[in-house]
Formats: structure tokens, C-alpha cells, sequence
């Protein structure tokens, strides 16, 4: 060997590898434990089983079954859905079996699965939601109900109250009297102050809050000159009322101490994330279900990967938005 010839440095032995991440994406609500923070949204999935040939329903969060009521309902005639060009356009009319067959048909398979039952109800009265909520009590596997005071796509009911802070407060407080599960309230966006909605529900017993249900909408055919709807106005869903619902959640998340669950134009992980950085504790996918059924489990994905990316929990997101320096949460419009 050379007198210049310097030994070769020892081969360093390679760095362990980092321990993988396991990001926890399961939550509790009401006592009600989710295995991860996407559910299908009412009115969009059917009952379930509808959709048991496409996806694994396993997998899901929860389940979010049309509205029911104490009796059936036949919904609105046809033409009741119009696609726009960001989203689309229903007025079902709450078309369902009733709490009664809802029980006898639908449960037992609901009551199968690993994802939880949210079943949502409507009424046209204070009474028809009590009545309708004391026959589901009769249901095991139920998790919690959700109750919808905001839907646009009827002439009376759930409109009315949505839209009137009083009766808000009086529904919410007979349905949680007579409720032997959890409730949420889904609120309606066709207000002026979504918050004061929020805080009457808080005040009359929920449990939690949906937000936000449709907006009241139309479409008019101009060579007939008639509406697209037999209904005349609809509910506008999809990804055109995404902004304004993520508003909302973010408001209601800073007036109220309950839990929020985030609706509105949800398609992508990334939608979803902007929900729950917003205050969003879960979601619900909705629109998407019907041209992408898959939609919900590859929402679920993409969190997941999001949060073992940047090393994070699922609680550590939730109301997790950086405001700039000296900028206060605010719940103002602009």
C-alpha cells in the first residue's frame, strides 16, 4: 500500500427505517363511535342495500338513509331530477315505506354492517316527528337519527320549520324528548343567519348538527316555457353550493359547542379535508353517489394518505384553519 494512500472510510450501516405512521381516523359522537368520518347522505344512498353490489358498505363511516316518516309517502311526479351544470337539481318529495316497513324491510340489513345507521326523519308537524321517531325507538340498530327540518322539495313541513328559529327550537326539543337515540339536526342553507339556527338546535337538546341540506333552486325549459321540475322549484345540490356550504360549517363551528357534520358538493378527499380543517368533525357525500358510487370509500383513502402524509390524526384536523396573524374566526358574511 501506498504511504499516501488514506483507508477507505467504513461503510455506514443504513439508518433504520422510520416506524410507519397509523394515522387514527375514527371519532365519537354522542357516545356513537364511527370507524372513520365519511357517511352517504340522506336521500342519496338509498337504504343501503340499494348499493351493496358496488362498493363495500363495510367501509363506510355510516349510512344516511332517506328520510322517513310515520306513514309512506309517495313523493312528487315526475320530471323530479334535472342535472346543471354544477351539480343537479330534485324534488323527490321524500318519497319512502314509512317507519313502520322501514323496520320490518330495511333494517335487518343495515343492522348487518359495520358502518353505522343514521336514519333520517321528517315530519309535517311537530307530532309526525314524534310519532315517527317513537316507532323507530321500536328498531334495534339504529345509531342515532337525523332529523331534517330543512328540506326544500315540499310545499309545507320541514320548509317551515327550517326557516323559523321558534318552531326550530320546538321541533328539536319534542324530538329529542321522545328519541331514545342521539340527534342530529340537519339545518337548511335558505336562511340569513345559518348560526342562529345552529345555537336554538344546541339550546332544544341535539346532539349534533348536519349542514347544510339543498338549496331551493329551479330550471325552466324555454321552448315550452315550463318548469324542468313538476315540483317548479328543486333542491340544488353538488359541487356549485360547495363554497357556501363550507362557510356555513365553518360559521356554525365557531358558534356552537355541539359537533358539526359536513354536507355540500363533496366528490374528492381534498373537499373533504376543506370541511373538516373548516370545523367538519365528519362528512357526508351526497350528489357524487350517483354518477360515482365508489365515491365515498375513495374519500376515506385519500384522507387516510393525506394524514400519514403529514403525520396527523383525524382530531388533529378538526377546526385545525391557520388564520393570518392577529385575524380572529369570524362568523360575519365577508
Amino acid at each position: 500500500m501506498n504511504a499516501d494512500t488514506k483507508p477507505a472510510p467504513p461503510i455506514a450501516a443504513p439508518a433504520p427505517p422510520s416506524p410507519e405512521f397509523t394515522p387514527c381516523l375514527d371519532f365519537t359522537i354522542a357516545g356513537i363511535h364511527f370507524n372513520n368520518p365519511v357517511l352517504t347522505a340522506s336521500g342519496t344512498f338509498g337504504y343501503g342495500q340499494e348499493f351493496a353490489h358496488l362498493i363495500d358498505l363495510n367501509q363506510l363511516g355510516g349510512i344516511v338513509v332517506k328520510g322517513i316518516s310515520a306513514d309512506p309517502m309517495p313523493g312528487n311526479p315526475p320530471p323530479r331530477i334535472y342535472e346543471t351544470e354544477a351539480g343537479m337539481l330534485n324534488a323527490i318529495g321524500l318519497q319512502n315505506v314509512g317507519a313502520r316497513r322501514f323496520l320490518e324491510e330495511k333494517l335487518p340489513f343495515l343492522r348487518s354492517l359495520e358502518a353505522r345507521c343514521v336514519v333520517n326523519v321528517f315530519g309535517y308537524s311537530t307530532e309526525d316527528y314524534v310519532r315517527c321517531i317513537e316507532i323507530l325507538n321500536q328498531g334495534e340498530g339504529i345509531d342515532a337519527y337525523e332529523l331534517n327540518i330543512s328540506c326544500p322539495n315540499t310545499r309545507c313541513g320541514g320548509m317551515v320549520y327550517g326557516s323559523d328559529p321558534k318552531l326550530t327550537e320546538e321541533v328539536v326539543a319534542a324530538s329529542k324528548r321522545a328519541s331514545r337515540r342521539p340527534l342530529f339536526v340537519k339545518l337548511s342553507p335558505n336562511v340569513t343567519d345559518i348560526t342562529e339556527f345552529a345555537r336554538a338546535s344546541e339550546a332544544a337538546g341535539a346532539d349534533g348538527l348536519t349542514l347544510v341540506n339543498t338549496f331551493v333552486g329551479m330550471a325552466i325549459d324555454v321552448e315550452t316555457r315550463t318548469p324542468r321540475i313538476s315540483n317548479i322549484t328543486a333542491g340544488l345540490s353538488g359541487p356549485a353550493i360547495k363554497p357556501v356550504a363550507l362557510r356555513m360549517v365553518y360559521q356554525t363551528y365557531h358558534a356552537v359547542k355541539i359537533p358539526v357534520i359536513g354536507i355540500g358538493g363533496i366528490a374528492t378527499a381534498e373537499d373533504a379535508l376543506e370541511f373538516i380543517i373548516a370545523g367538519a368533525r365528519a362528512v357526508q357525500v351526497g350528489t357524487a353517489n350517483f354518477y360515482a358510487p365508489e365515491t365515498a370509500l375513495q374519500v376515506v383513502e385519500g384522507i387516510r394518505a393525506y394524514c400519514q402524509r403529514h403525520r396527523v390524526h383525524l382530531f388533529d384536523l378538526v377546526g385545525s384553519l391557520r388564520l393570518p396573524q392577529n385575524q380572529p374566526p369570524s362568523t360575519e358574511y365577508y
